[in-house]
């Protein structure tokens, strides 16, 4: 019998059924398979129950219901899982037959795999895949890279399955290598910024304004309908809003500790490595680490003081105030993600198309918002764009902001309420507008104790110079300099 399958997937957590489903209803044959072959069974007997989705109780069974060439997408655990998923399917498949990592792998490890899978003569794909269990289902956000001669087999799958907007799949080829996988990192350290500093302002609220979560539901509502329109400050809402069962708000029983599942770490390691500041992400990461210091910082609170938090005044204008750090720190904070990405595609030689990123991050992913467009807007305009903070329309937006950025900042400051995100991101904008930056004392600094040597404003750039800054020093300079 000729094989009938388009595709299968191997890992039958929610993201993995809900993938199969939405495939399903795009018309696309699934087999599906799972290393605990009981939870097929059971997939088919429920969810799948009265669709066309194939169960395969074993590597072998699996491929003999795919078309050629044969599509294996794995949602499986990132890290060892992969490959050893990688291993066990090597032996089934032919040259041509492609194999797909859907999961939040290490971009590193998906070079590797790219390399690795290819020299066997298959192809690989490594693609992030955003929006949670409901994207899965109706419509994620994908962003594949690996071996370009895959696309074509894989286009109309993930380009039918995929969030729209306006008419456009919010999915397009991304570049080789690990390419995919970065840019779904990038995407979830942003995702890791937008949250800290929604955080933020919401701690200003009830912390500095004393607002109730019904209160703030409103304002978030409000700001929704705005130049903040996004998926995360719609769910705040939402959150907000959501009643236990003895009718108070939720929100306030929930413990102040944060988990992490380690990208936005990864996002901040890469920019470390490429020598990149984002810093807003780095200090949303670090907030997450404070905030898991749950039992030091209740015996902190007892013996540290500070200032009372009450913020007096005009509170209508101070909540329109919050809103516009919110806006032009989230401005800050994708300057420094597409920052990263310029720097990571110059170091491993991808063609990132920045404003076909941004069209995939619109729909379908956590970071969705109105605000993405006006990216693709400015990438449009001009496609070597150097910083996003240039562009006409966020340049517009940081000026209209800044008063009220800046006494939001001010204010938490004096009133002793953290707002590492908005105050990280002023610092940054403050540190890229100066045409002079006290670095030329460090560099002293460096030369007096290392021998570090340093440039001169009155000669050419890229000759050094040591100074004997003690008088009885030598005159030999240390043989290594790093920019």
């Amino acid at each position: 019998m000729e094989p009938q399958a388009d595709i299968a997937l191997i890992g039958l957590a929610v993201m993995g059924q809900n993938l199969i489903l939405n495939m399903n209803d795009h018309g696309f044959t699934v087999v599906a398979y799972n290393r605990t072959v009981e939870k097929v069974d059971h997939f088919l007997a429920n969810e799948a129950k009265g669709t066309k989705v194939i169960g395969a109780h074993s590597i072998e069974e699996m491929v003999a219901q795919l078309k050629k060439p044969r599509r294996v997408m794995l949602m499986v655990k990132a890290g060892q899982p992969v490959d050893e998923f990688i291993e066990h399917l090597l032996p089934h498949l032919e040259p041509g037959d492609i194999i797909i990592d859907g999961g939040n792998s290490l971009f590193e490890d998906t070079i590797r795999r790219v390399k690795y899978v290819e020299s066997k003569g298959l192809l690989y794909i490594g693609t992030g895949v955003s929006g949670g269990e409901e994207g899965a289902r109706r419509g994620p956000s994908i962003m594949p890279g690996g071996s370009p001669a895959a696309w074509p087999h894989v286009k109309d799958i993930f380009q039918g399955i995929a969030a729209k907007v306006d008419g456009a799949p919010c999915c397009e080829w991304v570049g080789e290598g690990g390419a995919g996988h970065y840019v779904k990192m990038v995407h979830n350290g942003i995702e890791y910024g937008d949250m800290q500093l929604i955080g933020e302002a919401y701690n200003l609220m009830k912390t500095g304004l004393g607002l109730t979560p019904d209160q703030m539901r409103e304002i978030f509502g409000e700001w929704n309908k705005g130049e903040l329109n996004s998926y995360l400050i719609e769910i705040t809402r939402d959150i907000l809003a959501f009643k236990d069962a003895d009718g108070s708000a939720l929100v306030d029983k929930i413990l102040d500790t944060a988990g992490q599942k380690g990208t936005g770490k990864w996002t901040v390691e890469s920019s470390q490595n490429l020598g990149i500041p984002i810093t807003l992400i780095a200090e949303a990461v670090y907030a997450r680490c404070v905030s898991a210091m749950k039992e030091e910082r209740v015996a902190a609170a007892k013996k540290l003081k500070g200032p009372k938090p009450t913020i007096k005044g005009d509170q209508k204008k101070f909540i329109e105030a919050i809103r516009q750090a919110l806006y032009a720190s989230k401005i800050v904070s994708y300057a420094q993600g597409y920052m990263l990405m310029r720097a990571a595609a110059a170091e491993h030689k991808w063609n990132l198309n920045y404003g076909g990123i941004a069209l995939m991050w619109r729909g379908g992913c956590i970071i969705r918002s109105a605000f993405l467009g006006e990216i693709k807007k400015a990438f449009d305009k001009n496609p070597k764009l150097s910083n996003l903070l240039l562009d006409p329309f966020f340049r517009k937006a940081i000026k209209d902001c800044q008063r009220s950025w800046r006494s939001v900042v001010a204010m938490a400051a004096k009133k002793g309420i953290p707002v590492p995100a908005f105050s990280t991101a002023l610092a940054f904008y403050d540190s890229y507008r100066s045409e002079r930056l006290p670095a030329n004392l460090l560099q002293a600094q460096r030369d007096y104790f290392g021998a570090h040597t340093y440039e001169r404003v009155d000669q050419p750039r890229g000759q050094f110079f040591h100074t004997n800054w003690t008088g009885h020093g030598g005159t030999t300079a240390s043989s290594t300099y790093t920019v």
